[in-house]
Protein backbone atom coordinates (compact mmCIF):
# COMPACT_ATOMS: atom_id res chain seq x y z
CA UNK A 1 0.00 0.00 0.00
CA UNK A 2 0.92 3.57 -0.73
CA UNK A 3 3.13 4.96 2.78
CA UNK A 4 1.09 7.88 2.82
CA UNK A 5 -2.55 6.31 3.13
CA UNK A 6 -0.88 3.65 5.92
CA UNK A 7 0.66 5.76 7.94
CA UNK A 8 3.76 3.48 7.65
CA UNK A 9 6.81 5.81 6.21
CA UNK A 10 10.79 4.88 5.43
CA UNK A 11 12.24 8.02 6.24
CA UNK A 12 14.76 8.59 3.42
CA UNK A 13 16.81 7.31 0.46
CA UNK A 14 20.30 8.61 -0.35
CA UNK A 15 22.23 9.08 -3.71
CA UNK A 16 25.94 9.15 -4.63
CA UNK A 17 27.99 9.39 -7.62
CA UNK A 18 31.77 10.41 -7.70
CA UNK A 19 33.56 11.15 -11.67
CA UNK A 20 31.04 11.77 -13.71
CA UNK A 21 30.34 15.33 -15.85
CA UNK A 22 26.64 14.85 -15.76
CA UNK A 23 26.63 14.37 -11.62
CA UNK A 24 23.85 15.99 -10.75
CA UNK A 25 21.78 15.15 -13.48
CA UNK A 26 22.54 11.44 -12.83
CA UNK A 27 21.83 12.10 -9.10
CA UNK A 28 18.36 14.02 -10.19
CA UNK A 29 17.54 10.64 -12.04
CA UNK A 30 18.77 8.36 -9.01
CA UNK A 31 16.89 10.00 -6.29
CA UNK A 32 13.50 10.23 -8.89
CA UNK A 33 14.03 6.32 -8.66
CA UNK A 34 13.90 6.56 -4.59
CA UNK A 35 11.05 8.82 -4.99
CA UNK A 36 8.95 6.48 -2.83
CA UNK A 37 11.37 6.15 0.18
CA UNK A 38 10.41 9.88 0.79
CA UNK A 39 8.07 12.67 -0.62
CA UNK A 40 8.10 15.42 1.37
CA UNK A 41 11.71 16.67 0.89
CA UNK A 42 14.50 16.92 -1.75
CA UNK A 43 18.17 17.89 -2.73
CA UNK A 44 20.96 17.88 -4.34
CA UNK A 45 24.95 19.12 -3.70
CA UNK A 46 27.74 18.65 -6.31
CA UNK A 47 31.23 19.69 -5.91
CA UNK A 48 33.55 20.89 -8.49
CA UNK A 49 36.47 20.20 -6.70
CA UNK A 50 36.67 23.50 -5.31
CA UNK A 51 33.41 24.71 -3.70
CA UNK A 52 30.32 22.77 -3.05
CA UNK A 53 26.74 23.64 -4.54
CA UNK A 54 23.60 22.78 -3.37
CA UNK A 55 19.73 23.24 -4.18
CA UNK A 56 17.20 21.44 -2.09
CA UNK A 57 13.32 22.41 -1.02
CA UNK A 58 10.25 20.36 -0.04
CA UNK A 59 8.28 18.43 -2.23
CA UNK A 60 8.65 15.87 -4.95
CA UNK A 61 11.97 15.50 -7.51
CA UNK A 62 10.12 17.37 -10.14
CA UNK A 63 9.06 20.14 -8.03
CA UNK A 64 12.17 21.22 -6.47
CA UNK A 65 13.91 20.83 -9.16
CA UNK A 66 12.91 23.12 -11.82
CA UNK A 67 13.82 23.63 -14.94
CA UNK A 68 17.44 25.25 -14.98
CA UNK A 69 18.57 24.48 -11.63
CA UNK A 70 20.45 21.17 -12.23
CA UNK A 71 22.35 22.80 -14.30
CA UNK A 72 23.53 25.22 -12.43
CA UNK A 73 24.70 22.62 -9.85
CA UNK A 74 28.67 22.01 -11.16
CA UNK A 75 31.14 19.39 -10.75
CA UNK A 76 31.74 15.53 -11.44
CA UNK A 77 30.45 14.35 -7.91
CA UNK A 78 27.65 14.67 -6.01
CA UNK A 79 25.44 13.17 -3.09
CA UNK A 80 21.35 13.25 -2.95
CA UNK A 81 18.12 12.63 -0.40
CA UNK A 82 14.83 12.25 -0.41
CA UNK A 83 13.18 12.37 2.74
CA UNK A 84 9.96 11.59 4.80
CA UNK A 85 9.15 14.30 7.62
CA UNK A 86 8.10 13.13 10.47
CA UNK A 87 5.74 14.84 13.09
CA UNK A 88 7.87 18.02 14.37
CA UNK A 89 10.72 17.30 12.03
CA UNK A 90 9.46 19.52 9.36
CA UNK A 91 10.96 22.59 7.43
CA UNK A 92 13.58 23.43 5.28
CA UNK A 93 16.69 23.70 7.68
CA UNK A 94 16.07 19.69 8.06
CA UNK A 95 16.02 18.78 4.04
CA UNK A 96 19.31 16.94 3.43
CA UNK A 97 22.15 17.01 2.53
CA UNK A 98 22.79 19.37 5.15
CA UNK A 99 25.48 21.60 3.84
CA UNK A 100 28.39 22.79 6.55
CA UNK A 101 31.03 25.37 5.48
CA UNK A 102 34.22 25.78 7.37
CA UNK A 103 37.43 27.96 6.68
CA UNK A 104 39.34 25.03 5.85
CA UNK A 105 36.82 23.06 3.92
CA UNK A 106 33.24 22.34 3.48
CA UNK A 107 31.16 18.90 3.76
CA UNK A 108 27.56 17.57 2.71
CA UNK A 109 25.93 14.80 4.56
CA UNK A 110 23.08 12.85 3.41
CA UNK A 111 21.64 9.74 5.86
CA UNK A 112 19.32 7.70 5.81
CA UNK A 113 18.63 5.71 9.47
CA UNK A 114 18.02 7.14 13.17
CA UNK A 115 20.89 7.13 15.48
CA UNK A 116 19.22 5.99 19.06
CA UNK A 117 21.74 7.90 21.01
CA UNK A 118 21.27 11.16 19.57
CA UNK A 119 19.65 12.88 22.53
CA UNK A 120 22.42 11.91 25.07
CA UNK A 121 25.08 13.30 21.98
CA UNK A 122 23.34 16.24 21.19
CA UNK A 123 23.47 17.05 25.22
CA UNK A 124 27.12 16.77 25.24
CA UNK A 125 28.09 18.55 22.38
CA UNK A 126 25.65 21.60 23.94
CA UNK A 127 27.39 21.29 27.09
CA UNK A 128 30.87 21.48 24.83
CA UNK A 129 29.88 24.42 23.33
CA UNK A 130 27.86 23.53 19.94
CA UNK A 131 24.92 25.27 18.46
CA UNK A 132 22.53 22.92 17.01
CA UNK A 133 20.79 24.48 13.62
CA UNK A 134 18.41 21.78 13.08
CA UNK A 135 16.80 18.71 14.64
CA UNK A 136 17.89 16.49 12.45
CA UNK A 137 20.23 14.29 14.09
CA UNK A 138 21.91 13.91 10.57
CA UNK A 139 24.06 17.36 12.07
CA UNK A 140 25.51 15.57 15.17
CA UNK A 141 27.54 13.25 12.66
CA UNK A 142 29.05 16.61 11.42
CA UNK A 143 29.78 17.94 15.18
CA UNK A 144 31.62 15.36 15.70
CA UNK A 145 33.90 15.39 12.70
CA UNK A 146 34.65 18.82 13.75
CA UNK A 147 35.66 18.23 17.06
CA UNK A 148 37.33 14.72 16.53
CA UNK A 149 40.78 16.30 16.52
CA UNK A 150 41.63 14.72 13.53
CA UNK A 151 43.07 16.76 10.41
CA UNK A 152 42.77 13.35 8.08
CA UNK A 153 38.96 13.63 7.38
CA UNK A 154 38.82 9.58 6.95
CA UNK A 155 40.16 9.36 10.41
CA UNK A 156 37.73 11.87 12.03
CA UNK A 157 35.03 10.14 10.32
CA UNK A 158 35.86 7.09 11.54
CA UNK A 159 35.98 8.46 14.98
CA UNK A 160 32.76 10.05 14.91
CA UNK A 161 30.86 6.55 13.73
CA UNK A 162 32.27 5.18 16.54
CA UNK A 163 30.40 7.59 18.99
CA UNK A 164 27.03 6.85 17.28
CA UNK A 165 24.22 3.95 17.70
CA UNK A 166 21.69 2.64 15.90
CA UNK A 167 21.08 2.56 12.22
CA UNK A 168 22.74 4.82 9.70
CA UNK A 169 23.49 5.07 5.89
CA UNK A 170 25.79 7.77 5.27
CA UNK A 171 27.21 9.85 2.21
CA UNK A 172 29.45 12.49 3.14
CA UNK A 173 31.00 14.75 0.14
CA UNK A 174 33.17 17.47 0.56
CA UNK A 175 35.48 19.69 -2.00
CA UNK A 176 37.81 16.35 -3.49
CA UNK A 177 36.19 13.00 -1.37
CA UNK A 178 33.44 10.76 -1.18
CA UNK A 179 32.80 8.70 2.00
CA UNK A 180 30.30 5.98 2.49
CA UNK A 181 29.59 4.62 5.94
CA UNK A 182 27.02 1.66 6.27
CA UNK A 183 25.87 1.07 10.35
CA UNK A 184 27.92 -1.63 12.07
CA UNK A 185 24.70 -4.11 11.77
CA UNK A 186 23.36 -3.12 8.12
CA UNK A 187 19.83 -2.07 9.36
CA UNK A 188 19.60 -0.13 6.35
CA UNK A 189 20.35 -0.86 2.55
CA UNK A 190 23.18 0.44 0.82
CA UNK A 191 24.55 -0.75 -2.31
CA UNK A 192 27.87 0.36 -4.72
CA UNK A 193 27.92 0.15 -8.41
CA UNK A 194 29.85 1.46 -11.48
CA UNK A 195 28.96 4.05 -14.84
CA UNK A 196 31.68 3.66 -16.62
CA UNK A 197 34.37 4.77 -15.12
CA UNK A 198 32.02 6.59 -12.11
CA UNK A 199 31.39 5.00 -9.03
CA UNK A 200 27.17 5.02 -7.77
CA UNK A 201 26.41 5.01 -4.29
CA UNK A 202 22.60 4.19 -3.34
CA UNK A 203 19.91 2.83 -0.94
CA UNK A 204 18.17 0.63 -3.70
CA UNK A 205 19.75 -0.95 -6.92
CA UNK A 206 16.57 0.24 -9.01
CA UNK A 207 18.61 3.80 -8.94
CA UNK A 208 21.31 1.91 -10.51
CA UNK A 209 18.58 0.27 -13.31
CA UNK A 210 17.80 3.70 -14.03
CA UNK A 211 20.72 5.81 -15.17
CA UNK A 212 22.45 2.34 -16.34
CA UNK A 213 24.96 1.68 -13.73
CA UNK A 214 26.41 -1.69 -13.43
CA UNK A 215 25.39 -3.14 -9.69
CA UNK A 216 29.19 -4.18 -7.89
CA UNK A 217 28.14 -4.94 -3.78
CA UNK A 218 26.32 -4.46 -1.11
CA UNK A 219 28.06 -2.11 1.53
CA UNK A 220 29.53 -4.14 4.20
CA UNK A 221 28.08 -3.62 8.05
CA UNK A 222 30.77 -1.51 9.62
CA UNK A 223 32.68 -0.12 6.56
CA UNK A 224 34.06 3.16 5.54
CA UNK A 225 34.96 3.48 2.29
CA UNK A 226 36.70 6.48 0.77
CA UNK A 227 36.50 7.32 -3.08
CA UNK A 228 38.90 10.20 -4.48
CA UNK A 229 40.94 10.96 -7.31
CA UNK A 230 43.38 7.99 -6.08
CA UNK A 231 40.12 6.14 -6.78
CA UNK A 232 38.30 3.64 -4.25
CA UNK A 233 39.65 2.21 -0.58
CA UNK A 234 37.86 1.00 2.05
CA UNK A 235 38.05 0.27 5.66
CA UNK A 236 36.13 -0.45 9.03
CA UNK A 237 35.40 1.44 11.96
CA UNK A 238 33.60 -1.19 13.82
CA UNK A 239 34.28 -4.89 14.51
CA UNK A 240 32.46 -7.42 12.27
CA UNK A 241 28.69 -8.10 13.33
CA UNK A 242 26.34 -10.38 12.11
CA UNK A 243 23.69 -8.19 9.53
CA UNK A 244 20.03 -7.72 10.96
CA UNK A 245 18.90 -5.46 7.87
CA UNK A 246 15.29 -3.96 8.70
CA UNK A 247 12.93 -6.91 7.15
CA UNK A 248 10.00 -4.07 6.21
CA UNK A 249 12.40 -3.36 3.49
CA UNK A 250 11.69 -6.63 1.74
CA UNK A 251 7.93 -6.85 3.17
CA UNK A 252 7.19 -3.09 2.05
CA UNK A 253 9.57 -0.05 1.85
CA UNK A 254 11.63 -1.79 -1.05
CA UNK A 255 11.07 -0.94 -4.68
CA UNK A 256 10.05 -5.04 -6.40
CA UNK A 257 12.57 -4.14 -8.93
CA UNK A 258 15.23 -3.85 -6.38
CA UNK A 259 17.85 -6.08 -4.97
CA UNK A 260 18.75 -6.26 -1.16
CA UNK A 261 21.38 -8.44 0.17
CA UNK A 262 21.69 -10.69 -2.62
CA UNK A 263 17.49 -11.19 -3.00
CA UNK A 264 15.09 -9.50 -5.48
CA UNK A 265 12.44 -8.08 -2.94
CA UNK A 266 9.70 -9.88 -5.42
CA UNK A 267 10.89 -12.75 -5.33
CA UNK A 268 11.17 -12.35 -1.86
CA UNK A 269 7.54 -11.11 -1.51
CA UNK A 270 6.22 -13.65 -3.29
CA UNK A 271 7.77 -16.58 -1.09
CA UNK A 272 6.06 -14.83 1.40
CA UNK A 273 3.01 -15.20 -0.15
CA UNK A 274 3.32 -18.84 -0.91
CA UNK A 275 4.31 -19.58 2.95
CA UNK A 276 1.43 -17.37 3.72
CA UNK A 277 -1.21 -20.12 1.65
CA UNK A 278 0.91 -23.12 3.72
CA UNK A 279 0.11 -21.39 7.04
CA UNK A 280 -3.60 -19.83 6.92
CA UNK A 281 -5.55 -21.34 3.69
CA UNK A 282 -8.84 -20.67 3.45
CA UNK A 283 -11.58 -21.63 0.99
CA UNK A 284 -11.96 -18.75 -1.43
CA UNK A 285 -12.97 -17.60 -5.46
CA UNK A 286 -10.35 -15.15 -5.72
CA UNK A 287 -6.92 -13.87 -4.58
CA UNK A 288 -6.12 -10.24 -4.71
CA UNK A 289 -3.54 -7.87 -3.74
CA UNK A 290 -3.70 -4.38 -1.90
CA UNK A 291 -1.99 -2.00 -4.64
CA UNK A 292 1.23 -1.66 -5.32
CA UNK A 293 3.44 -3.62 -2.36
CA UNK A 294 0.92 -6.38 -1.93
CA UNK A 295 0.81 -7.55 -5.24
CA UNK A 296 3.94 -9.83 -5.17
CA UNK A 297 2.96 -11.70 -2.04
CA UNK A 298 -0.75 -11.50 -3.34
CA UNK A 299 0.56 -13.54 -6.63
CA UNK A 300 2.38 -15.73 -4.46
CA UNK A 301 -0.37 -16.42 -1.99
CA UNK A 302 -2.60 -17.75 -5.45
CA UNK A 303 0.54 -19.89 -6.72
CA UNK A 304 0.47 -21.77 -3.56
CA UNK A 305 -3.24 -22.71 -2.84
CA UNK A 306 -4.14 -23.07 -6.76
CA UNK A 307 -6.93 -20.08 -6.26
CA UNK A 308 -6.69 -17.81 -9.23
CA UNK A 309 -5.08 -14.09 -8.39
CA UNK A 310 -7.60 -11.06 -9.74
CA UNK A 311 -6.94 -7.46 -10.09
CA UNK A 312 -9.91 -6.71 -7.59
CA UNK A 313 -8.34 -3.28 -6.73
CA UNK A 314 -6.99 -0.59 -8.76
CA UNK A 315 -5.08 2.36 -7.45
CA UNK A 316 -5.93 6.10 -8.75
CA UNK A 317 -2.22 6.86 -9.52
CA UNK A 318 -3.72 11.09 -10.21
CA UNK A 319 -4.63 12.17 -6.52
CA UNK A 320 -2.76 14.81 -5.47
CA UNK A 321 -0.88 14.93 -2.31
CA UNK A 322 -2.97 17.54 -1.20
CA UNK A 323 -5.19 14.65 -0.26
CA UNK A 324 -2.65 13.19 1.97
CA UNK A 325 -3.36 14.30 5.50
CA UNK A 326 -2.88 12.73 9.09
CA UNK A 327 -6.39 12.62 10.49
CA UNK A 328 -7.99 9.91 11.06
CA UNK A 329 -10.95 11.23 8.98
CA UNK A 330 -9.26 12.68 6.32
CA UNK A 331 -6.64 9.23 6.11
CA UNK A 332 -10.19 6.96 5.62
CA UNK A 333 -11.33 9.35 3.16
CA UNK A 334 -7.56 8.86 1.68
CA UNK A 335 -7.93 5.56 0.89
CA UNK A 336 -11.60 5.69 -0.54
CA UNK A 337 -9.89 8.28 -2.92
CA UNK A 338 -6.40 6.07 -3.50
CA UNK A 339 -8.56 2.83 -4.26
CA UNK A 340 -10.89 1.13 -6.27
CA UNK A 341 -12.79 -2.29 -6.12
CA UNK A 342 -13.50 -3.91 -9.39
CA UNK A 343 -17.15 -4.67 -9.18
CA UNK A 344 -17.01 -7.27 -11.77
CA UNK A 345 -14.58 -9.13 -10.21
CA UNK A 346 -15.30 -9.51 -6.65
CA UNK A 347 -19.28 -8.99 -6.47
CA UNK A 348 -20.78 -12.68 -5.36
CA UNK A 349 -17.09 -13.90 -4.79
CA UNK A 350 -15.19 -15.12 -1.81
CA UNK A 351 -12.00 -12.60 -1.56
CA UNK A 352 -8.82 -13.05 0.14
CA UNK A 353 -7.34 -9.60 0.21
CA UNK A 354 -3.19 -9.78 0.66
CA UNK A 355 -2.18 -6.67 2.60
CA UNK A 356 1.99 -6.67 3.86
CA UNK A 357 1.26 -4.80 6.87
CA UNK A 358 -1.50 -3.82 9.55
CA UNK A 359 -0.45 -0.84 11.32
CA UNK A 360 -3.24 1.46 12.93
CA UNK A 361 -6.01 -0.91 10.68
CA UNK A 362 -7.73 2.01 8.86
CA UNK A 363 -6.85 1.15 5.81
CA UNK A 364 -7.70 -2.41 6.25
CA UNK A 365 -10.71 -1.54 7.66
CA UNK A 366 -11.33 0.87 4.90
CA UNK A 367 -10.80 -1.40 2.23
CA UNK A 368 -12.76 -4.70 3.75
CA UNK A 369 -15.21 -2.20 3.60
CA UNK A 370 -15.35 -1.25 -0.27
CA UNK A 371 -15.25 -4.45 -1.38
CA UNK A 372 -18.45 -5.72 0.44
CA UNK A 373 -19.67 -2.79 -0.89
CA UNK A 374 -19.09 -4.06 -4.37
CA UNK A 375 -20.15 -7.44 -3.44
CA UNK A 376 -17.76 -9.57 -2.06
CA UNK A 377 -19.50 -11.92 -0.14
CA UNK A 378 -17.06 -12.90 2.08
CA UNK A 379 -13.32 -11.16 2.65
CA UNK A 380 -10.88 -13.22 4.09
CA UNK A 381 -7.72 -10.45 5.10
CA UNK A 382 -3.89 -12.21 5.24
CA UNK A 383 -0.84 -10.13 5.85
CA UNK A 384 2.36 -11.24 4.54
CA UNK A 385 4.17 -10.49 7.73
CA UNK A 386 3.71 -10.74 11.54
CA UNK A 387 1.46 -8.22 13.53
CA UNK A 388 3.69 -5.52 14.39
CA UNK A 389 3.57 -4.79 17.89
CA UNK A 390 6.26 -2.82 18.85
CA UNK A 391 7.86 0.56 17.84
CA UNK A 392 10.73 0.83 15.28
CA UNK A 393 13.57 3.38 16.32
CA UNK A 394 15.37 2.61 13.39
CA UNK A 395 14.45 5.31 11.05
CA UNK A 396 10.54 4.19 10.59
CA UNK A 397 7.72 6.36 12.20
CA UNK A 398 5.92 3.89 14.96
CA UNK A 399 7.57 5.17 17.46
CA UNK A 400 4.76 4.56 20.05
CA UNK A 401 2.74 1.68 20.73
CA UNK A 402 -0.68 3.37 21.30
CA UNK A 403 -0.36 4.04 17.19
CA UNK A 404 0.11 -0.21 17.35
CA UNK A 405 -2.90 -1.68 16.37
CA UNK A 406 -1.61 -5.32 17.06
CA UNK A 407 -0.06 -4.04 20.21
CA UNK A 408 -3.34 -2.94 22.02
CA UNK A 409 -5.74 -5.69 20.15
CA UNK A 410 -5.72 -9.77 19.93
CA UNK A 411 -6.01 -10.93 16.21
CA UNK A 412 -9.29 -11.51 16.62
CA UNK A 413 -10.19 -7.91 17.77
CA UNK A 414 -8.49 -6.61 15.16
CA UNK A 415 -10.70 -9.16 12.77
CA UNK A 416 -13.89 -7.38 14.37
CA UNK A 417 -12.63 -4.14 14.05
CA UNK A 418 -11.74 -4.02 10.58
CA UNK A 419 -15.07 -6.02 9.57
CA UNK A 420 -12.86 -9.07 7.99
CA UNK A 421 -14.85 -12.44 8.09
CA UNK A 422 -11.19 -14.16 8.65
CA UNK A 423 -7.32 -12.21 9.63
CA UNK A 424 -4.22 -14.20 9.77
CA UNK A 425 -0.93 -13.17 9.94
CA UNK A 426 2.54 -14.23 8.76
CA UNK A 427 4.82 -15.99 11.05
CA UNK A 428 8.14 -14.76 12.50
CA UNK A 429 9.35 -17.99 11.29
CA UNK A 430 7.67 -18.15 8.20
CA UNK A 431 8.98 -14.24 7.42
CA UNK A 432 12.40 -15.37 8.00
CA UNK A 433 12.06 -18.71 5.46
CA UNK A 434 10.63 -15.96 2.76
CA UNK A 435 14.18 -13.75 3.43
CA UNK A 436 17.23 -16.20 4.45
CA UNK A 437 18.44 -19.37 3.25
CA UNK A 438 19.99 -21.62 5.61
CA UNK A 439 23.28 -21.38 3.63
CA UNK A 440 23.25 -17.35 4.20
CA UNK A 441 21.95 -17.70 8.20
CA UNK A 442 25.10 -17.11 9.86
CA UNK A 443 26.28 -13.83 8.14
CA UNK A 444 22.86 -12.55 7.40
CA UNK A 445 20.31 -12.11 9.59
CA UNK A 446 17.33 -9.55 9.49
CA UNK A 447 15.81 -7.03 12.43
CA UNK A 448 12.50 -8.35 13.34
CA UNK A 449 12.35 -6.06 16.26
CA UNK A 450 8.99 -4.32 15.42
CA UNK A 451 7.13 -7.68 15.69
CA UNK A 452 9.20 -9.65 18.31
CA UNK A 453 10.54 -7.04 20.25
CA UNK A 454 14.26 -7.86 20.37
CA UNK A 455 16.06 -4.99 19.18
CA UNK A 456 19.64 -5.22 17.69
CA UNK A 457 20.90 -2.37 19.68
CA UNK A 458 20.56 -0.67 22.77
CA UNK A 459 17.74 1.68 22.87
CA UNK A 460 18.75 5.06 25.09
CA UNK A 461 16.68 6.96 27.18
CA UNK A 462 14.71 9.29 25.15
CA UNK A 463 14.54 7.29 22.26
CA UNK A 464 11.01 6.73 22.90
CA UNK A 465 10.33 10.37 21.91
CA UNK A 466 12.12 11.09 19.06
CA UNK A 467 11.77 14.99 18.07
CA UNK A 468 12.65 13.82 14.38
CA UNK A 469 14.42 10.77 12.47
CA UNK A 470 15.98 11.37 9.14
Amino acid sequence: MLAEIKGLNEECGVFAIWGHEKAAEMTYYGLHALQHRGQEGAGIVTSDGKELHFHKGNGLITEVFQEGQINRLKGDSAIGHVRYATQGGGGYENVQPLVFRSQKNSMALAHNGNLVNAFALKNQLEAQGSILQTTSDTEVIAHLIKRSGYLDMEEAIKQSLGMVKGAYAFTILTEDQLFVALDPRGLRPLSIGKLGDAYVVASETCAFDLIGATYIREVSPGELITIDAEGLRTTTFSSPMKRTLCSMEYVYFSRPDSNIDGLNVHASRKKMGKQLAKEAFVEADVVTGVPDSSISAAIGFSEASGIPYELGLIKNRYVGRTFIQPSQELREQGVKMKLSPVRGIVEGKRVIMVDDSIVRGTTSRRIVTLLKEAGATEVHVRIASPPIQNPCFYGIDTSTTGELIAANYSINEIREQIGADSLSFLSVDGLEKSIITEADSMEHGICNACFTGNYPTEIYPNTLIPAYKD
